[in-house]
């Protein structure tokens, strides 16, 4: 499944070739301008929660902070499952507007 916003890359002709030649993706566009739908900015709420209040000294061990708080996310479905049903949308099959 991919949710993703209608940045024009995302929407463009060759994109849409791609997602219709992998028949195992669903591809969900969310509305213009649409964080409350968004369940990516619950992960990143998540995560910058979990840094607030630390001093880094170097972009690279900020970046391997970020990257072990998203990995530890892997082994919590059921918050990847919460960060979903927040945003009130469901996972299942879309129906042409």
């Amino acid at each position: 499944m991919l949710v993703w916003d209608r940045l024009n890359t995302h929407v463009s002709r060759l994109m849409r070739e791609l997602i219709a030649e992998r028949t195992w993706l669903t591809a969900f566009l969310l509305p213009a301008h649409s964080p409350d739908l968004n369940p990516v900015e619950g992960v990143w709420v998540h995560v910058k929660r979990s840094l607030a209040n630390l001093a880094v000294v170097a972009l690279d061990r900020l970046e391997a902070l970020v990257r072990n708080r998203l990995k530890r996310l892997h082994y919590r479905p059921g918050a990847v499952d919460g960060f979903m049903a927040g945003t009130g949308l469901t996972a299942g099959v879309p129906t042409s507007p």
